[in-house]
């Protein structure tokens, strides 16, 4: 598995001079929020402060800066620089001057990388990495695959559990991958605020799941892949043979992706899935910070 903060690491040992192009202020619109960063060096960049022609310009003083003996002085009358050998700061208004029409104005901080400043940088995506919101992904067929490549590209930890070991070949490598005889069993394990994303091979075995999924009260999401059929025939089942309750029933999400956009193709469902799982971790983690429990289910559905 190759986590962010191995791709960070990578990253910071690929050149002997990088710089570090870092939001420190904005004001009004703007595309990304203080603390935004990037990395670049002489061939390459890591991250991005929101693209367009603020990035542009941010790169190319940066790429000045770790190669100071060549390139031109590309940069705009429309900021204002202060720079030395290992500092320098762009104050830049987002107008038709630029031909962005954000309309804010943002400060980047531009800095090269020493030892410590690495070491800071680590240190803060480890931090953040270490507190990501869980994904779990039960079931590696067409759709598994699908919504496993779109959810890496997220911010978030995604775990793709299987029965059958030949599923789970041809993941992203950002992703874990779990085989098990009892997938069940993975779901109570699983950090508070999971999303769970159930769509295995097997409708018992979805049913065994979700039930688990659905007893906890402190998931972000419970999800499973099917019809309104297979959805009623659950409901039927949990309430019945699984001493489940309508309250823990009615914060099922299914079909997954909702039901408003009628297709059927794997990459359009991840598409939609993810969405929807993304939404909801946000709404949660919200909920979960200002102390209220996030409701879920119904108008997620669709």
């Amino acid at each position: 598995m190759n986590s962010n903060v191995q791709s960070l690491k990578t990253f910071l040992g690929s050149a002997a001079r990088l710089a570090l192009v870092e939001v420190a202020g904005t004001k009004g619109s703007t595309p990304r929020e203080k603390g935004a960063f990037m990395l670049v060096s002489s061939a390459a960049i890591f991250g991005t402060i929101g693209g367009g022609q603020l990035e542009y310009m941010a790169i190319d003083k940066a790429r000045r800066m770790v190669a100071p003996s060549g390139g031109s002085n590309r940069l705009r009358s429309t900021s204002r620089i202060k720079a030395d050998e290992v500092c320098a700061s762009l104050d830049v208004p987002l107008g038709p001057e630029i031909g962005q029409c954000c309309g804010g104005r943002v400060e980047v901080l531009i800095r090269l990388v020493n030892a410590a400043l690495a070491a800071e940088l680590v240190a803060a995506a480890e931090a953040e990495e270490a507190h990501l919101p869980h994904v779990y992904i039960f079931g590696g067929g067409h759709v598994g695959q699908a919504l496993a490549s779109t959810v890496a590209l997220l911010p978030v930890y995604c775990v793709v559990i299987e029965t059958r070991a030949e599923a789970l070949e041809g993941m992203p490598e950002t992703i874990e991958t779990r085989l098990t005889p009892m997938p069940e069993a993975e779901v109570r394990n699983a950090p508070a605020g999971t999303a769970f994303a159930i769509l295995t091979h097997d409708h018992a075995l979805d049913f065994l799941i979700v039930a688990e999924a659905l007893k906890r009260g402190d998931a972000a999401y419970v999800g499973m892949i099917g019809s309104k059929t297979k959805k009623a025939t659950f409901r039927n089942w949990f309430l019945k043979s699984a001493d489940g309750a309508d309250a823990e029933f009615a914060r099922l999400v299914s079909p997954i992706g909702g039901a408003a956009i009628r297709d059927k193709r794997p990459p359009v469902i991840a598409a939609l899935a993810a969405a929807e799982i993304m939404t909801a971790l946000i709404v949660h983690n919200a909920a979960s910070n200002s102390g209220h429990h996030a409701p879920q289910g119904k108008a997620m559905a669709g």
